[in-house]
């Protein structure tokens, strides 16, 4: 799948009404082709079958708020062991009941597997809102805040109208509302139990619209303590596309929650599905080609016996007391007899005087020039007779001269001069 589309669906839209969505569309280089800040899921489809995208994998974003981030310290190193362990590696850190909870594994880190957790009534949810769209099959579900550029220190923060969304140096995120944003700054600036106090650096991204807004808030951030060292950097984008953006740009690690009874096939049935027709083509001429194999072998093998049929026919003819010849060897048979019928008479036999005549006519300058009409032979005499037409004489002469230098009597007879050439008779007998 070469195009991404990341779809979010906007707060604040009671459950009853028709979803709205901000969402991006991506193509293989990271260029944003499309994008929406408020869409129904038909107009997110309507745009793809214009650009005639037929399978976009579909990366939704879920809120932040509605997971958590949790660290697993498993010694095990089997994926089968260590998914059996992971509830128990974290139920001390939810607040819910780790049953009713979708675990989704992240990457391990020094301080254990990193974790999300959600309800699982949640999960379903999102699930089914962000699969079987038209045209762009669900490949991957992630918390938005994941999705922010993990910084090298402290904290990054990204204003999303009323929401804040937050990821720390060791992937930790989080989203707030605007209102707790100074009650989290100060937990950010009292150290902990194991720490000195320090610095910490923010990085806090805000569109125009936003900073108008919420400057006061980000002001009261700034002034809270010296512990926190606020860097504002402008964002020209909207939010959405800030985080494809990111993510394209492999600048984080979010976690699928996609895994387990809620994974989704993203190679082989979707592109199984794409080439069913293709397939079933193939599989109709397939099916058409093995029925004419089948038709035509039968029929030549009816045809095979047909003239099998007919040669023991001809050579029973021939030879009505042999009755240990059949179709199998009677070719090996005949060339025996013919054989043996060439070495009777190896000066005067049919055969021979046939071969040495017939090579003589390849061997003449222009064997076209030379027709035999018929041939007769005589046993008794020991002679060929060919009645045959030449376009002169000299063709004649050639002929025979060659069969005397083979050792063999030629003599020519008969001959009759015509407008198109000559005719004669060509006597051919051992030599004396």
């Amino acid at each position: 799948m070469s195009y991404r589309l990341y779809v979010r669906p906007l707060s604040g839209i009671a459950d009853n009404d028709e979803p709205r969505f901000s969402w991006v569309l991506q193509d293989a280089s990271g260029a944003v082709r499309a994008s929406g800040e408020s869409d129904s899921r038909q107009a997110i489809e309507r745009v793809l079958a214009q650009n005639a995208l037929e399978n976009a994998g579909l990366v939704g974003l879920v809120p932040a708020e509605e997971t958590s981030f949790c660290l697993a310290d498993i010694p095990a190193r089997q994926s089968r062991l260590i998914v059996q362990a992971l509830p128990y590696a974290v139920e001390e850190q939810v607040a819910q009941d780790v049953e009713t909870l979708h675990l989704a594994l992240g990457q391990h880190t020094g301080a254990g597997f990193q974790v999300c957790a959600i309800d699982r009534a949640r999960m379903s949810h999102w699930q089914a809102l962000f699969s079987g769209w038209h045209h762009a099959p669900l490949v991957s579900i992630y918390p938005d805040a994941a999705l922010l550029p993990r910084p090298e220190r402290g904290w990054i923060f990204c204003l999303d109208g009323s929401r804040v969304l937050m990821l720390s140096a060791t992937g930790e995120w989080l989203a707030l509302t605007i209102d707790n944003l100074p009650l989290f700054g100060h937990t950010l600036s009292e150290p902990t139990a194991d720490s000195v106090a320090t610095e910490v650096p923010v990085h806090l991204y805000a569109g125009e619209q936003a900073r108008g807004r919420y400057g006061k808030a980000i002001e009261a951030l700034s002034r809270l303590t010296e512990c926190l060292r606020i860097m504002e950097k402008p964002l020209s984008t909207p939010v959405t596309d800030f985080l494809a953006w990111s993510c394209f740009q492999q600048q984080c690690q979010p976690i699928d929650l996609c895994q387990g009874k809620y994974s989704v096939s993203t190679s082989g049935a979707n592109t199984l599905s794409r080439w069913k027709p293709l397939l079933a083509v193939v599989a109709v001429w397939f099916a058409v080609q093995v029925a004419l194999e089948i038709g035509m072998g039968a029929y030549q093998l009816t045809q095979s016996r047909q003239l099998q049929e007919q040669a023991m026919a001809v050579y029973r003819d021939v030879f009505p007391d042999d009755t240990r010849t059949h179709a199998g060897n009677v070719r090996r048979v005949v060339q025996g007899q013919l054989r043996a019928m060439q070495n009777e008479a190896p000066g005067t036999g049919f055969l021979t005087l046939l071969h040495h005549t017939g090579d003589q006519l390849n061997r003449l300058p222009d064997s076209g020039s030379v027709i035999f009409n018929s041939i007769n032979y005589s046993r008794n005499r020991g002679e060929l007779v060919v009645d045959l037409t030449a376009d002169s004489y000299e063709g004649m002469s050639r002929l025979r001269n060659g069969l005397g230098e083979t050792g063999l009597q030629a003599e020519i007879g008969s001959v009759v001069n015509e407008a198109g050439g000559a005719r004669g008779r060509l006597t051919v007998s051992g030599g004396q």
